[in-house]
């Protein structure tokens, strides 16, 4: 008798970044890191007879959950099941002898940080990304924006940073993606209309970065979602 688990990309990296939490910053980092611990494409693991018996059950249940098809009722159930499985092959994974800390793993991808001081925001950094969140697609710069919230470029950029864990012109690409992906999404503009829509007037820079943030070029999104649709 032959299981077989398929288990979705987006949802390994998902669990590899909270397992490795203390070495990458966001899920996107997470593709590197496996590329480094895991090089070996595939893997035979020899558990033994005991912990080979261990998982029958378990697997069992998962085939008839499985089987049953709904997905969104047993789906608590059936990750518990996985973490089971998982935690008794875990072991016998074999990952690279590499030395990995938090300092290399560190990267300037325009994302969130995962970890972020909890602490009042000052007025101005507030007021800054306020108004990049309001107008993406303006020609903003370091000396236009720290006009606006009447402090000097280099103040802004230090207490932005401070609130945010980025400068101002690494948000606003952040928001400039995300605003592209929802374009990309619910209008019918072709992809350049789009990318200028938010700000983006030079297609293969507008890419590079989409790709950075999202994973995919705006092309390929856009593809997806005609797809799903």
């Amino acid at each position: 008798m032959l299981t077989t688990i398929y288990l979705d990309t987006d949802y390994v990296l998902d669990q590899l970044r909270w397992h490795y939490t203390g070495l990458v910053q966001d899920r996107f980092d997470v593709d590197g890191l496996t590329g480094t611990l895991y090089t070996e494409p595939a893997q035979i693991l020899r558990l033994g007879e005991d912990r080979a018996g261990m998982l029958m059950p378990w697997l069992d249940e998962l085939v008839a959950l499985s089987v049953d098809g709904n997905f969104a009722t047993h789906y608590l159930r059936m990750q518990a099941l996985w973490f089971q499985i998982a935690y008794v092959i875990a072991p016998h994974i074999k990952a690279s002898p590499v030395r990995i800390s938090p300092s290399q793993r560190a990267h300037i991808r325009p994302v969130l940080p995962r970890d972020r001081r909890f602490a009042p925001l000052r007025v101005e950094a507030r007021r800054a990304a306020a108004l990049m969140r309001e107008n993406p697609a303006r020609r903003w710069t370091l000396g236009n924006l720290s006009a606006e919230v009447h402090l000097s470029p280099s103040r802004l950029s230090s207490i932005f940073v401070e609130a945010y864990g980025k400068t101002p012109l690494a948000f606003l690409t952040m928001l400039r993606a995300e605003h592209l992906a929802r374009c990309l999404r619910e209008t019918d503009l072709t992809v350049t209309a789009a990318m200028q829509r938010v700000g983006w007037h030079s297609r293969s820079h507008a890419t590079r970065l989409f790709r950075q943030y999202v994973g995919v070029t705006p092309g390929n999104y856009r593809r997806m979602r005609v797809q799903t649709a």
